[in-house]
């Protein structure tokens, strides 16, 4: 029952990866059909990432009241219908109208998940979470390469991505007793304790205090670290195919499906990861995962094309380990007792950075040029770099527990 259980929740994470990644492979035609300027996808991500900051926000009094799985199926309907309404909308401002319903209902299945995986599981079924957010953002692209190449609209991409929503909130909605079942027969597995307590009470004690956790040592730079992971993330995902096309000259069905590849490699990372963690603990694999992640931005930079792809993919690969591992060493590096209020700015600097970054991004693009889209990228990678290592000097090396 417990492993059942475990693939709903991996299902669910899949419904909130397909659509993430949809609005930067279509937009390249999107926006010739609805007359829209360059940067205005970044206005509709920044609306539904507001949407999302709102929701996550607002899950845990929510999940309190209505639970876990009624949340997740709500959301994964919100998202449906807002996808179905994108595959009929006659105009933009319809599409700011269904941004929202799509951020409200992505933000309210991350936070909740996240928080429920990383109380009850270990670190390799958070890396395998977010492996299935993996599979369902590499769905996307390919799903609309596919309509945009055979069929040539986008607009039927849509509606056979909210069919699969559909979907899926048909099997939530049949499997919502287990929620309940499981919980009640306490068939899932507690997260490890943690072996060196004099880690936790570090936490406790580094300068802060449960009332007032940003205090704490450490807390203000590994929430930079999550501001320009997610920045990198969405901003590659929103522009990279915009990239390929104005900059490599591909064409806009090509561009989708390297985009495609870009998300498996997180996917593909973090399946990788989840049994990496068995033996490594997360503190490397953050590291390393930064490393690769910065060398496929350089390779991105170069002017062959196998080299700029591969770093596409690289980037991908490397970003794979990073923010689950972030998430999970957050007991461990701050305290149990500071975990759930630090778990909820971590994920809310995260959309931060997912809101604005991007958009941002955007405007300068449109002043200057696509072809900038490498160098920011590295600058956003190094930035993390450099706040996630300051977090490694701030915290005694105890604190990074193997997950």
């Amino acid at each position: 029952m417990a492993t059942f259980f475990l693939a709903i929740i991996y299902l669910a994470f899949i419904s909130l990866g397909i659509p993430d990644s949809l609005l930067g492979s279509a937009w390249p035609s999107m926006r010739l059909d609805m007359g829209a300027s360059f940067g205005f996808a970044g206005v509709l991500s920044m609306i539904a990432a507001g949407g999302t900051i709102v929701s996550s926000l607002a899950s845990g009094s929510l999940v309190a009241r209505v639970g876990t799985g009624k949340i997740t199926l709500i959301s994964c309907c919100l998202t449906a219908g807002a996808l179905l309404g994108f595959s009929a909308a006659p105009s933009l401002i319809w599409l700011v109208l269904l941004v929202i319903p799509l951020g409200l209902g992505g933000g309210a299945i991350d936070a909740a998940l996240n928080h429920y995986v990383a109380d009850h599981y270990k670190a390799h079924h958070m890396n395998w979470l977010h492996c299935f957010w993996g599979v369902g953002a590499t769905m996307g692209p390919i799903i609309m390469s596919y309509f945009m190449t055979e069929h040539n609209s986008w607009r039927e991409g849509y509606a056979a991505v909210s069919m699969i929503q559909f979907s899926l909130a048909i099997v939530l909605l049949v499997t919502l007793p287990l929620w309940k079942r499981v919980a009640a027969n306490g068939e899932v597995e507690n997260r490890e304790e943690l072996p060196d307590q004099a880690a936790s009470e570090k936490g406790r004690s580094a300068g802060g205090s449960k009332g007032n956790v940003l205090r704490i040592k450490g807390v203000k730079p590994t929430l930079s670290a999550f501001l320009f992971y997610c920045g990198v993330e969405a901003t590659v995902g929103l522009w990279g195919a915009s990239y390929l096309v104005g900059a490599r000259d591909m064409t806009a069905e090509s561009a989708a499906g390297w985009i495609s590849l870009y998300y498996g490699g997180i996917t593909v990372g973090r399946l990788i990861t989840g049994f990496i963690t068995l033996k490594v603990n997360n503190r490397v694999l953050i590291r390393c995962g930064q490393m690769i992640a910065i060398a496929g931005g350089v390779l991105l930079l170069l002017p062959l094309p196998s080299l700029f792809l591969a770093g596409l993919v690289l980037i991908g690969l490397g970003l794979a380990p990073i923010y689950p591992g972030l998430l999970h060493e957050t007991p461990a590096r701050f305290g149990k007792e500071n975990s759930a209020k630090l778990m909820g700015y971590q994920m809310a600097v995260a959309y931060t950075g997912a809101t604005f970054l991007p958009p941002l991004f955007g405007v300068l693009a449109a002043q200057t040029s696509i072809v900038l889209l490498p160098f920011i990228a590295l600058a956003f990678l190094v930035m993390m770099l450099l706040s996630a290592e300051k977090v490694n000097r701030v915290l005694h090396q105890g604190v990074y527990l193997r997950g």
